[in-house]
């Protein structure tokens, strides 16, 4: 597992939400100095943390370990999922009939 990588998807999703260090490390109840060493690739959370961080920034652990993961295709799945857990329901019945869509039109 590659921790450069691991801390900047932690970091990128944390700042997606627009949280600070401080902030995702008070949720998790972690220290921030940690949080930050995990995020800068120094350090690799224990299995507990992980788990803390996945439910607190709301991704699945594949999401945050794609890089070290065969198969792109959980990867975009994880994504696609991630993404219609955040839509409301008007948003995805209309990702829903942009698949469909997207997928009647592709050549096989």
């Amino acid at each position: 597992m590659d921790k450069k990588l691991l801390g900047r998807r932690i970091n990128a999703a944390r700042k997606e939400r627009g949280w600070t260090s401080e902030r995702l490390s008070e949720i998790c109840n972690i220290n921030a100095t940690y949080l930050r060493q995990i995020e800068s690739g120094a350090k690799t959370p224990s299995l507990q943390v992980f788990v803390a961080l996945c439910e607190a920034l709301k991704v699945s652990p594949t999401y945050l370990l794609a890089d070290s993961l065969p198969g792109a295709e959980s990867q975009d799945l994880d994504a696609l999922l991630t993404l219609c857990r955040k839509a409301t329901p008007k948003q995805l019945n209309m990702i829903t009939a942009m698949i469909r869509s997207a997928i009647e039109a592709a050549p096989d």
